[in-house]
């Protein structure tokens, strides 16, 4: 979960540990290019809602037309490392779409250098705004920005769409998935927060709606705090016959694949990256 006490996880890190991390993280400036990259472009876009103008980050091999994946950031928003994540996957032939899911409330970026969600201060300006991220209004906006990639010239719109998340982002996948079933044939959840829980629309509940191949990666603090999420997880993925591969990551903690993490884990970031490419291969 993206809460204090994910935070206070994260936050009693070694001195070795954070070393690290810390390494990590400024490595992460250069990330490894596929082997086989396009050259792509990005653009700045505006959204327009029902709710209002969302600024999000586009972008897309330089030619052609490609399957789309919306991607749906962490709780710090869109931000130069999800920009950067975006161009990474577009060298892989995709046209990507990063939003800021805060547009309600904040244009982005909404966190400066050097702050982090384990700051008190953070927090307490950060919670109001995910609090106007209800279950309709993430599944309207689900359902807009679908849209708004099948309009773009990059995307081939006889191909799915694929979806990833971050962290709060990893039910956002669930809940677009279910709302246009037709267009979103693939999702991946990273570090996945509140993806079960008690209510009728709850995003587990929602896996019956799912079209295509699922992959939900898990952090290892997380799942030490919430044990039964993913039985839960994959007896609805059984039992709706979906396809999904549902794995706890030793050693990596909450918010270890994005790259401006304290937490981030060169090695499982890796290889979650690598199963989702795999993922949007066969599923897109």
């Amino acid at each position: 979960m993206c809460d204090e006490l994910t935070a206070e996880d994260n936050g009693h890190l070694s001195r070795r540990q954070f070393g690290v991390a810390a390494g990590a993280v400024g490595a992460a400036l250069v990330l490894p290019t596929p082997a086989d990259a396009k050259p792509v472009q990005g653009r700045d876009v505006t959204i327009a809602t029902p709710d209002g103008s969302c600024d999000a980050y586009f972008t897309a091999p330089t030619s052609g037309r490609h399957p789309a994946v919306l991607v749906w950031p962490d709780i710090m928003g869109l931000r130069p490392a999800f920009r950067q994540m975006a161009d990474r996957l577009a060298q892989s032939g995709y046209a990507v779409l990063v939003v800021n899911q805060f547009y309600r409330s904040v244009k982005s970026p909404i966190v400066q250098p050097g702050e982090s969600f384990d700051q008190p201060a953070v927090r307490d300006r950060i919670t109001p705004w995910r609090a106007a991220l209800t279950p309709a209004a993430v599944t309207s906006d689900g359902t807009t920005f679908v849209a708004f990639l099948d309009r773009q010239k990059e995307v081939d719109t006889r191909r799915g769409i694929g979806s990833a998340g971050y962290c709060m982002g990893g039910p956002m996948v669930l809940r677009t998935a279910a709302a246009v079933p037709a267009r979103v044939h693939a999702g991946a959840s990273f570090h996945g927060a509140g993806l079960v829980g008690d209510a009728t629309d709850s995003p587990h509940r929602l896996v019956p709606r799912l079209r295509g191949d699922y992959l939900i990666a898990i952090a290892t603090n997380d799942d030490q705090r919430s044990p039964n999420d993913k039985v839960a997880l994959r007896e609805a993925f059984a039992a709706a016959k979906r396809p999904a591969d549902i794995e706890v990551y030793d050693g990596a903690m909450h918010g270890w694949c994005v790259i401006d993490s304290k937490v981030y884990n060169p090695p499982q970031a890796e290889r979650a990256w690598a199963k989702m490419l795999a993922l949007f291969a066969k599923a897109l």
